[in-house]
């Protein structure tokens, strides 16, 4: 008699194996979890995650965006269809209605990344969110290669890298006091080329914007930014028409675009696989602030 030899599972398998894992041991370790979802490439494949994780049930989680109101309009538009369409509960805290009502003042240069911090913990404590999802990757930037599945966030959901718990054995702490809440992160081994590998074989659908098309730009500290309300190109900077798509979307006042002729799913595949920087290194103007810019709006509460 010949035994089945058992068939190795391949890299994305094992990965999506382990994320949903990681989604239910928080379904059953925590009272009021909630997924980061902005629209992006790494919220949507979380989302779609979790999902195949309950289905044929309904996600249990309800959704949570921090919306700093200098977001692309076809990531909005997407979001709130993609709401609709799974009829998910989405909350919305808005970097705007905080600057309206004098709670936070606009920045200097612009940019509201570094603003969504209090909104996030505010809607964190108004809801008593125990436990955040969300997409980040240890690739994308060094203080997120620090970080554990499983970080523990304290009364003032601050990071405190001396208090991460070893994760042995798939083994997950998510323990915490009143007051003290967990930030998840699934795609922790994920790196760009395996979302995007896993997004072509899943068939998800993404904003259009992370495909090339012709877009109005303008070259600002070595990055094609977008001109808009939150971007207003100096009276020495031109204008320019180009092919560009985004890898990665957020406040459009430090996301960056690159020129690209990626109109589809493999060539973007190729393209990220050529790639020499992370997303975040090529596009994000907020990560330049300082070398440690990450990590100290991660002490701050950040995602």
């Amino acid at each position: 008699m010949t035994l089945a030899v058992p068939t190795r599972l391949d890299v994305l398998a094992r990965l999506e194996s382990e994320a949903i894992h990681i989604i239910r041991e928080v379904a059953g370790e925590f009272d009021r979890p909630v997924i980061l979802f902005s629209g992006g490439k790494d919220s949507t494949v979380l989302l779609h995650l979790a999902i195949k994780a309950f289905w044929p049930a309904p996600l249990p989680f309800p959704l949570l965006h921090v919306d700093t109101g200098h977001n692309f309009p076809e990531v909005i538009e997407f979001r709130d269809r993609t709401v609709a369409r799974y009829g998910l509960r989405l909350v919305v805290a808005s970097v705007q209605e905080y600057i309206d009502d004098g709670r936070l003042v606009e920045r200097s240069d612009g940019t509201r990344n570094p603003l969504q911090t209090v909104p996030l913990l505010d809607a964190i404590s108004a809801n008593r969110f125990d436990a955040v999802l969300g997409g980040g990757r240890r690739d994308e930037e060094r203080a997120r290669a620090k970080e554990r599945i499983f970080s523990l966030r304290n009364t003032f959901g601050q990071w405190e890298p001396r208090r991460q718990r070893p994760e042995l054995w798939d083994l997950y702490n998510g323990r915490h006091r009143p007051g003290e809440h967990v930030r998840v992160f699934p795609l922790s081994n994920w790196t760009e080329l395996d979302v995007w590998r896993y997004i072509a074989r899943e068939r998800i659908e993404l904003p259009s914007i992370y495909y090339a098309h012709r877009r109005r730009v303008v070259r600002r500290d070595g990055m094609w930014l977008t001109p808009g309300p939150w971007l207003v190109p100096a009276p020495d900077e031109e204008v320019v028409e180009l092919m560009v798509r985004f890898r990665t979307v957020g406040d459009g006042s430090c996301t960056g675009a690159v020129e690209s002729d990626a109109t589809d799913i493999e060539a973007v595949i190729a393209e990220v696989s050529a790639s020499r920087l992370t997303e975040r290194g090529a596009t994000r103007a907020d990560d330049r602030l300082s070398a440690a810019a990450m990590e100290d709006r991660k002490r701050e509460g950040y995602f």
